[in-house]
């Protein structure tokens, strides 16, 4: 099976050892003889010691067409087909007409099941009439001109201008031939005709300097930039390498848009299309009209549904992930601080966060569209709305937002760090015997000077005063001798006033 054409095809390949075996009994079989392996005992090491069985990796397409005509989903084999190769030559027949959505046969597939082809030029064959028949020959067969570049077209001119050789030859006896399965002849271009035998390759060229294009089916395809079809805006795309995501064109028709809707017309739909767009860095809205995957026309769809555009925002989310405002950060830090303290509070984590998006963010998504949007988004309310109040009231009265200090003053308190933090006046904390905590941890507290400067960093405000405190005074009180510096700070009253003349 040859991905590249989607049909079967014939190929050499190295044989292994099995069949090898096979061979040299073969050279005794009549009468004594002697058999001359033409590889290296390194060469032998190297072959593959069975042939895989032929329906593990054969075009499935004319089996499956031959199970529906039979009325039979399965059959008992020895080696029972991949259940994914068979479900994509069950696919493709569904979108040929040969098979109906129950996977049953219809009327046109048996039909094709009469026809000695593949079953894309079966129904290639049956649809366009007599003038495919060349066409169908030509592409069953091999490449009668390797390394003459893409267009199929210079190929099927050959074939019909009677070039000799004995590649054409074959051919065109077998075009011959497959005109005695075909009934009338409608007025169809060759690339029409392949269009019928390839819904799945139609190309669209993308945007850019590059020739790469989308196809229907949804893979990509490119093309040498030196090939004269490296511009053509719609291609039906014959032959690639068999590259599962951007293959190689090897052999192709152009087509027009005119001709295309012809003949592909009622597979074309119009599609209401909410997505968010990597590339644009916004959710697009667009009506469209689409042919499997590509779109042939584009228009703005002013009146999207607000929850569709919200349900795309969240694919953007997903892509550019959280965007956390220092306040939303400080609320998960606190969240965590007390979760890591035992009590049950819901996980604000990024994993559990992103898993949850469609449940706790997707209802505060309104008016957000762009990644510039996205950015200015604030988290902190679809965050406190994730818990209930009794749970908001646990977390603010055991892990507040902000320390209240001895003079009434409230300042945040950072929870950015591996302990949270406060940073004030070391006057303010004159009188405070106990250390603060938050969640039964201990606050970093950063005492500075009247100046705003550090002056000591403590885990322990009962130990400071007792230890480290007087060495600051004495330092202290010569560089600020406006500003009060008792000898016994815990019965001193907290203040953030100079001392008052002659005082």
């Amino acid at each position: 099976y040859d991905p590249g054409s989607g049909m079967s095809r014939l190929v050499t390949e190295r044989v292994t050892r099995a069949e090898a075996d096979q061979r040299r009994g073969r050279a005794g079989r009549v009468a004594k003889g002697q058999c001359f392996r033409l590889w290296t005992k390194g060469e032998e090491g190297a072959l593959a010691a069975y042939p895989p069985a032929e329906i593990e990796t054969a075009d499935l397409a004319a089996l499956a067409l031959e199970l529906a005509e039979w009325g039979a989903s399965s059959l008992s084999l020895l080696t029972p087909p991949p259940d994914a190769a068979l479900s994509e030559a069950r696919s493709l027949l569904e979108s040929l007409g040969a098979l109906d959505p129950g996977r049953s046969i219809t009327e046109h597939g048996r039909r094709l099941v009469r026809i000695p082809l593949h079953p894309r030029l079966a129904h290639m064959l049956e649809k366009a009439g007599k003038s495919a028949a060349p066409l169908a020959a030509l592409m069953a067969d091999r490449d009668p001109m390797r390394g003459a570049g893409a267009d199929l077209t210079k190929r099927l001119d050959a074939l019909l201008d009677g070039q000799k050789s004995p590649a054409f030859d074959r051919i065109r006896t077998e075009a011959r031939r497959l005109t005695k399965f075909a009934t009338g002849s409608q007025a169809m271009d060759p690339a029409q005709q392949a269009a019928l035998a390839y819904p799945d390759r139609i190309g669209l060229r993308r945007s850019g300097d590059d020739p790469r294009w989308l196809l229907s089916g949804g893979k990509g395809a490119k093309l040498d930039a030196a090939d004269p079809f490296a511009n053509a805006r719609f291609l039906v795309v014959t032959d690639t390498d068999g590259h599962p995501r951007d293959a190689t064109i090897r052999q192709a028709l152009e087509i027009s848009e005119s001709a295309l809707r012809d003949v592909m017309g009622d597979r074309i739909e119009k599609v209401q299309v909410v997505e968010w767009s990597r590339r644009d860095g916004r959710v697009l809205t667009q009506v469209e009209e689409r042919l499997g995957s590509i779109a042939l026309t584009s228009q703005h769809w002013r009146n999207a549904p607000a929850d569709q555009i919200a349900r795309a925002m969240l694919d953007g989310v997903r892509q550019t992930g959280l965007q956390w405002s220092a306040a939303a950060a400080r609320f998960r830090a606190r969240a965590q601080l007390f979760r890591d303290a035992g009590h049950d509070i819901t996980d604000l984590s990024d994993d559990a966060l992103m898993a949850t998006l469609d449940a706790w963010l997707l209802p505060h998504l309104k008016g957000v569209r762009t990644a510039e949007d996205w950015q200015a988004f604030g988290l902190l309310p679809a965050l406190r709305a994730m818990m209930d109040w009794d749970a908001l009231q646990s977390l603010d009265r055991n892990v507040p937002a902000k320390f209240v200090t001895p003079l009434g003053r409230s300042i945040d308190i950072d929870y950015s760090g591996p302990d949270p933090a406060i940073s004030l006046r070391l006057q303010e904390m004159f009188g405070v015997t106990q250390h603060p905590v938050v969640a039964g941890r201990s606050l970093r507290v950063t005492l500075l000077s009247p100046a705003g400067r550090p002056v000591q960093t403590t885990m322990d405000i009962p130990g400071f005063w007792a230890n480290s405190y007087a060495d600051v005074r004495k330092d202290m009180r010569g560089r600020y001798p406006k500003h009060p510096w008792p000898e016994d700070p815990t019965v001193a009253d907290p203040t953030l006033r100079a001392k008052r003349k002659g005082k």
